[in-house]
């Protein structure tokens, strides 16, 4: 055999987990220039250059975080260091970041043409797992440069904050134009998010064949009920932690935000609407009763690994701080009904390494009011819902259509999300068996503490491959970042 011809890499005796298969099968895979090209029972390692004894571990595809934020809460080149490395060490090689501008990230307003080319060159080189944007249109002037960011970066989806408008990240504030950096006379609220989805409405008017991925995410909580629960919940002494904030932002100012953007949607016809981290039953009911309502809206719903493992009694308190709010047990037990339901399209990180200098107040560590919103957790995304999913009869094929699949085919990474021929080859192998205790200072992630702290995890990731090079093996990141920049415009084609 000609050395042309030559496999680079045979993956052999994995247990391969498919989204669209029901079995589990004991193959090899072929790999050449970052793609599985090709997947069979007992591929002669004569055929590659290397082989990989996977030792009949699970093999499941690269899991696709959809929902990241990198640089909020420190500067993005070096968060994107540290942060990948934590993504790849939980099995994921596909990191998608919402981003915006304002207070925090780059700490700058203005145009987004001046805006994401930095954020751009601030990540090339920096990340250890492939990754792209999501953007959110924040004053009006970005509206007029969503075609820009579609066809010349790639940004096939955007976001919308639904709180921003009257509240701030961490609590009341009465300065949104200081903190969004936009003009005085411009207002973030009902109206700008009705002209986002306009502007999206045309871009697939002017792009068809991105028709099924181009989308608008939308965190759906209502300023106005948000601000008068604080304050009603702030004056509380019988209430304090992790239930004072669930109580501040109560579970129907998601389910009212929902219809409000679901109308909307409905108005616009903003046809691919995503409703991001759903926390409670309310939120659940009320996406799956939009749905019914406008059935011609592309509704997906998203659910978080923290979201589905921590509750308001957590020990870990403030370091669980996060938008929307961890719920009461039940909320947490009726998301994992839906998940089983396949009411769920995707489950998520919603990682935000938050310093544990920056997370809450020395002075008042218990102080739920003074801690900083978001925790990091890609690293225990995979082995959290295999822990979690496996003790409710969830199977490997689901796990990995809401981990990689789903998420692929919504955002345009349509090279991702599958262990098939003509995929890049993004493989993460799991011991289901093998059980773990969290611990914070096993992790790659600079946060420096977890609020899964001390949970027992049964699925450890033992091994990471990013395009068939190996980037994380027994407990290590290898190598220098190699990860990718994927732009998604015009990418309407399967591989």
């Amino acid at each position: 055999m000609s050395e042309t011809s030559l496999l680079d890499k045979i993956i052999k005796n994995v247990r391969v987990v498919r989204p669209h298969n029901d079995t589990v099968e004991l193959l090899d895979l072929g790999i050449k220039d970052g793609k599985f090209t090709q997947i069979a029972p007992n591929i002669s390692p004569e055929q590659a250059k290397e082989v990989f004894d996977a030792q009949n571990l699970l093999g499941f595809p690269g899991v696709v975080d959809a929902h990241m934020h990198i640089g909020i809460y420190q500067p993005l080149d070096k968060d994107a260091v540290t942060e990948s490395k934590a993504a790849a060490m939980g099995g994921v090689t596909t990191s998608l970041n919402y981003i915006r501008t304002g207070q925090y990230y780059l700490n700058k307003g203005g145009s987004y043409q001046d805006f994401f080319p930095e954020v751009l060159a601030l990540s090339v080189g920096n990340f250890f797992v492939d990754y792209s944007y999501h953007i959110a249109p924040i004053a009006s002037q970005h509206i007029e440069e969503i075609p820009l960011l579609y066809e010349q970066f790639g940004v096939s989806s955007f976001k919308i904050f639904m709180f921003y408008g009257g509240y701030g990240l961490h609590g009341l504030s009465d300065q949104q134009n200081l903190f969004l950096m936009i003009n005085k006379e411009e207002r973030y609220d009902f109206a700008h998010f009705e002209f986002i989805m306009r502007g999206l409405t045309r871009l697939i008017e002017a792009h068809p064949e991105a028709r099924e991925t181009i989308s608008l995410s939308l965190h759906c909580e209502i300023a106005e009920i948000l601000n008068a629960y604080t304050k009603i919940v702030e004056n509380d002494s019988s209430i304090s932690g992790l239930k004072a904030y669930s109580a501040a932002r109560p579970p129907h100012s998601e389910g009212l935000a929902i219809c409000i953007a679901s109308y909307l949607a409905h108005e616009t016809n903003c046809v691919n609407i995503n409703l991001l981290h759903l926390s409670s039953r309310k939120a659940m009911e009320a996406a799956l009763t939009m749905q019914t309502a406008f059935p011609h809206i592309n509704f997906r719903r998203e659910v978080t690994v923290g979201h589905l493992l921590l509750d308001v009694d957590t020990p870990n308190g403030t370091w669980a701080k996060v938008n929307p709010p961890i719920r009461p047990r039940a909320d947490v037990e009726y998301l994992w009904q839906a998940v089983l339901n396949n009411q769920v399209d995707w489950i998520v990180s919603d990682h935000a390494c938050c310093s544990a200098e920056q997370k809450r107040s020395a002075k008042y560590p218990d102080n739920i009011w003074l801690a900083k919103s978001g925790f990091g957790g890609t690293e225990y995304l995979l082995s959290g819902v295999l822990s979690e999913g496996s003790k409710r009869g969830m199977s490997y094929n689901q796990m990995a259509k809401l981990l990689s699949w789903n998420p692929s085919r919504r955002f345009g990474v349509l090279q991702k999300g599958d262990i098939a021929i003509g995929y890049d080859a993004d493989l993460v192998l799991v011991n289901p068996h093998e059980s773990f205790i969290v611990r914070a200072a096993e992790s790659e992630s600079q946060q420096g503490y977890t609020p899964f702290e001390g949970v027992e995890l049964t699925g450890k990731v033992k091994s990471t491959f990013l395009r068939g090079n190996l980037i994380y093996h027994n407990g290590q990141v290898l190598g220098s970042p190699t990860g990718r920049y994927l732009k998604r415009s015009h990418s309407g084609i399967k591989p």
